[in-house]
């Protein structure tokens, strides 16, 4: 889908900001938003490229550097950190090669951090795009990783 189609499934009104962003980035096989993006959300919303540049930039959920195929991202709450996040940090960091909000040289993963992902009850646990882990270990992390680098 084009930009343009994509931008004009909403109404140019400022509360759709998040909405065509959203979009935008989700269109983008890279999954971040581009200058392009930025630029055309502004002009349609009639809106400063520096208002939705802040917009695009505040938000953890939005990326302005290309991000891999699956994007990991582990709860750092203090219950999932109590749980072991931290070890499985270590881990995931060693194991990709790769360090916080970096991409692997494959393209498949990058790796976040979230302050919550809402599942206390089975902490440690990580996301990965838009799929829920718990109750993680190393082993398990290595399994899961495993299938993410078979899928195309």
């Amino acid at each position: 889908m084009s930009r343009e189609e994509i931008i004009k499934k909403f109404n140019p009104t400022k509360d759709n900001i998040l909405f065509i962003l959203h979009e935008l980035q989700d269109n983008n096989p890279e999954h971040y938003l581009a200058k392009e993006d930025i630029e055309i959300c502004a002009d349609y919303l009639k809106l400063p490229y520096s208002y939705v540049y802040s917009v695009a930039s505040f938000y953890t959920m939005f990326s302005l550097k290309p991000r891999g195929r699956n994007i990991i991202r582990l709860c750092s709450s203090p219950p999932c950190h109590l749980m072991g996040a931290h070890s499985l940090l270590d881990y995931l960091k060693k194991t990709l090669k790769i360090n916080v909000g970096e991409t692997t040289k494959d393209k498949i993963f990058t790796l976040e951090l979230t302050s919550c992902l809402g599942a206390c009850g089975v902490a440690p646990a990580m996301m990965i795009n838009n799929e829920m882990f718990g109750n993680l270990t190393p082993a398990m992390v290595d399994t899961i990783l495993e299938q993410r680098r078979k899928e195309r």
